[in-house]
């Protein structure tokens, strides 16, 4: 990493390998009052150009959702089941089982081998929108587009439709991974286990509540979605190369991916929070203003922001090189998607 610092108020940014991310954003140096500007790498002649992505998404979605809608069916008690589906099948893209099926793919793996454990993702991933939506939480009324899921069907409801939903992934996997190997399996549990426990999502949860309405740094802002958004885009990866058979470097690779995607999402998230209306996102814009949250945005200005953004998707993809380059691919195009949505 090289700055070129003149003290007159503008400092000029260049990555070059840097070895982590979060060295440079604890830097003091945002807290001197310093405008930064970022002259990040361009890929030339970029050897993922033509992977037909769109498709590889509609494709992989679809398996993913058929698998899904036969996981829940209507059955006694009817609400309960017919509230997870509500938000289980609510749409999306599915991002989050499909890193997991591109992550198992990346070193060799087949996608049969993922598909359980990806769809048992999918079902923790929607648990977590779930208690997020509720009152006690963020306290919002629409989620991709429709009304969230204790709008619909009552708070009670919702929470237990979301802790069905988080049982019911470990039962998937239980049993339907069958031609993963026992000592593979275990690692993939405790991978998924820690990601969304005490030292994973809900440790973001609570930082994110306890830093409403008080002056928050970027130590603390980092830690907060490294844990709530990032730790589980992380089990994604590590648990589909974990699979596949891939080794410890593959696992450290895939896991700093990872957490650049991770912490990418959240920076274009809250981006867009403040650039979005509601109609355009699909859920309330700008409740992080009102709620007095924490963003990126907030804490190191909007172009700042947009430039950390662009960063973390150039060193998300220094992370595949090492790869095979049609293997690579899907992920490649996941970073860009992320770093490019709209919604």
């Amino acid at each position: 990493m090289k700055f070129n610092d003149n003290r007159t108020g503008r400092v000029d940014v260049e990555f070059i390998a840097d070895s982590g991310f979060s060295s440079f954003i604890n830097n003091t140096w945002f807290n001197n009052g310093i405008t930064y500007q970022f002259k990040s790498f361009i890929m030339q002649g970029s050897p993922f150009q033509g992977f037909e992505f769109e498709a590889y998404m509609a494709i992989k979605a679809k398996k993913i959702n058929k698998i899904l809608d036969d996981a829940i069916p209507l059955r006694h008690p009817l609400k309960i089941n017919e509230a997870m589906r509500y938000s289980l099948l609510a749409g999306g893209k599915r991002v989050r089982p499909i890193l997991c099926i591109a992550s198992c793919e990346l070193v060799g793996g087949d996608e049969s081998l993922a598909m359980p454990i990806a769809c048992a993702i999918e079902m923790i991933h929607t648990a977590s929108l779930i208690h997020d939506d509720l009152p006690c939480m963020d306290n919002d009324d629409l989620r991709r587009g429709k009304p969230t899921n204790h709008k619909v069907f009552g708070e009670s409801t919702a929470v237990l439709a979301g802790d069905a939903l988080l049982s019911l992934a470990f039962e998937y996997i239980a049993c339907n991974a069958n031609n993963v190997s026992p000592d593979r399996l275990v690692r993939v549990v405790a991978e998924l286990s820690s990601a969304i426990g005490s030292k994973g999502l809900v440790a973001g949860q609570i930082m994110d509540i306890e830093s409403e309405g008080r002056v928050v740094s970027l130590k603390e802002l980092e830690f907060i979605h490294v844990h709530k958004t990032a730790k589980l885009l992380e089990a994604c990866v590590v648990c589909g190369v974990i699979i596949g058979g891939g080794d410890d470097n593959d696992i450290e690779k895939v896991r700093i991916y990872a957490r650049c995607i991770g912490l990418l999402f959240q920076v274009v998230d809250d981006i867009l929070d403040v650039t979005k209306s509601s109609m355009e996102l699909g859920k309330t814009a700008g409740k992080d203003l009102v709620s007095n949250k924490a963003t990126y945005p907030k804490v190191m200005g909007i172009d700042e922001a947009k430039n950390f953004a662009y960063h973390l998707m150039n060193k998300a993809v220094q992370q595949l090189a090492c790869f095979d380059t049609a293997k690579a691919a899907p992920l490649y195009h996941l970073a860009y998607y992320i770093a490019n949505r709209q919604n």
